[in-house]
């Protein structure tokens, strides 16, 4: 069935405000095969299958929706950590604002230099992972992402870390419409905790290809930005070797607009990866978590625990598939969605599926969508609670299950102080 027509217009529009970035032929023939995807996919409309609940429109359009930029003076999340500190503004490296990316145990390159390098270990991955995360499921922003990227680093872990990565994304412009593309290799034993933290730009698309070799580990936590208008699509692409371990855990609090993808294959026996996200949004806010776990190897185990919070009007999105084939027997797969409504306007829309071709499988999926329990507010108030603080409470508590993912408890207690304030600035 071919593209329709409109959809063709809308992807030729967006493709003419862009160029191809240069560099090395295999950075250019990488690129290329991106575009060719996108244009035999076309860029996501309304109408497809995977995005009837988010609408598009305004991540696929040529320029970037304006965006005001949100002024803080809360201390930025992370700060009181020791990490290796790499900043990009309106999605630009700054090299003033960054740590020396020269750390032992840890190869550190920016794209650009990556790509414009003749033989890099970056060519196997790099637009690699992301194409083959196409199918079944078509993620053309993705692909777009992998065609004009310029901006991003290439980490190589041959050992344990000495300290986190920490990228940072720092907004100044309204207009700002970042690409950025990271690429991940976690070699056989290694260990890598990756932190991400920022609005990053009025429009934001990010790819993250991450590798994770037989025995590896890779940690993610991400805080995205406050900023009330911002719009993102990020996309994370893992694969996974065995006895390795992924973990990714996502905290959203505002934002007009956000699309978060994870696709994760798991290639090698008895490896585990975990996905989870907790979301506090109220008014005009969109939040999409849209995941798909293939296992084809035996005895992995994968989690999906994903907790919004959603008042005045919000809106929450979960779509989160579990692929089980043939051969992945003792494959334990269990998926969680759930929703806390604060209010009638606010609404929550879930897609769970499992799809198992293996018969010696525990897999699980959940979804829930409800009100707070008026016997625990009852009770907290009886106990001389005040009724805000009894059901920030409450909050706090259905979210725990998403963040005790976190696997550092420093970094857990810092996820759950921001939400406290979040939470105690918006009190009505």
């Amino acid at each position: 069935m071919g593209v329709p027509q409109a959809k063709l217009d809308a992807t030729q529009a967006r493709l003419a405000a862009l160029s191809l970035p240069k560099g090395a032929n295999w950075a250019a023939v990488a690129r290329q095969d991106a575009l060719s995807r996108v244009q035999a996919m076309g860029l996501p409309g309304r109408r497809d299958e995977y995005w009837k609940y988010t609408n598009p429109a305004t991540l696929v359009q040529p320029d970037a929706p304006p965006a005001a930029v949100l002024e803080t003076r809360e201390p930025p999340i992370f700060a009181e950590i020791d990490r290796l500190k790499i900043v990009f503004v309106d999605g630009v490296f700054d090299a003033a604002a960054s740590d020396d990316l020269d750390r032992s145990g840890l190869e550190i390159e920016l794209l650009t230099d990556a790509t414009s390098t003749d033989i890099h270990w970056a060519r196997d991955l790099y637009g690699v992972l992301e194409a083959r995360g196409q199918s079944p499921v078509h993620r053309p922003l993705a692909a777009l992402n992998s065609a004009f990227a310029n901006q991003g680093v290439v980490i190589r872990v041959t050992g344990a870390a000495a300290c986190p990565v920490s990228l940072v994304y720092l907004r100044r412009s309204e207009n700002s419409d970042a690409v950025i593309h990271h690429v991940i290799r976690v070699e056989e034993g290694a260990d890598l905790t990756l932190l991400e933290d920022g609005p990053a730009s009025a429009r934001f698309n990010q790819v993250i290809e991450v590798d994770v070799a037989d025995g590896g580990s890779f940690h993610h936590v991400r805080a995205q930005g406050r900023d009330h208008e911002r719009r993102a699509a990020t996309h994370i692409f893992a694969r996974l070797g065995r006895e390795s371990t992924f973990k990714s855990f996502t905290l959203s609090v505002n934002g007009a607009l956000t699309r978060n993808e994870a696709v994760i294959e798991l290639t090698g026996d008895n490896a585990v990866a975990h996905v989870a996200g907790a979301a506090v949004g109220d008014g005009d806010f969109h939040h999409d978590d849209t995941v798909f776990v293939t296992h084809d190897a035996v005895a992995c185990e994968s989690r999906q625990v994903f907790k919004k919070v959603l008042r005045n009007g919000a809106t929450g999105v979960f779509q989160g598939k579990i692929l089980v084939k043939a051969d992945a027997q003792k494959t334990d797969g269990y998926q969680i969605s759930q929703s806390l409504l604060l209010d009638e306007d606010a609404q929550f829309l879930a897609k769970p599926e499992l799809e198992i071709y293996a018969d010696d499988v525990a897999c699980s999926h959940g979804s829930t969508s409800g009100a707070i329990d008026e016997d625990a507010l009852f009770y907290l108030r009886s106990r001389g609670v005040p009724q805000a603080q009894a059901q920030d409470l409450l909050v706090l508590a259905f979210l725990a299950e998403a963040i005790d993912e976190i696997e550092d408890p420093s970094i857990a207690a810092d996820i759950l102080s921001r939400l406290d304030g979040w939470l105690k600035r918006h009190h009505h």
